[in-house]
């Protein structure tokens, strides 16, 4: 048998944060197959234990920077 792994996509609002329930930045795999999802908070407080375990973690917190106006921008001010 052959296992493929397709990359993950992107995450959407739609995903929550497993702890909290805010936007999902974060998406862990553990070695069994499970996915967990965490908000940026919570991804960065839990990576130092998920790479003790050797999860795999797609962090996606940069989206963050992009959804952020500018104070230039939201001041009316263009670049």
């Amino acid at each position: 048998m052959t296992t493929v792994l397709t990359p993950a996509s992107p995450l959407t609002a739609a995903d929550r944060c497993d702890r909290c329930g805010a936007q999902a930045y974060v998406r862990v795999t553990l070695s069994a197959g499970s996915e967990l999802l965490f908000c940026a908070h919570h991804g960065r407080q839990y990576a130092p234990k998920l790479r003790e375990i050797d999860a795999h973690i797609s962090d996606q917190s940069e989206r963050l920077d992009e959804s952020q106006p500018t104070p230039a921008a939201s001041a009316g001010f263009a670049d």
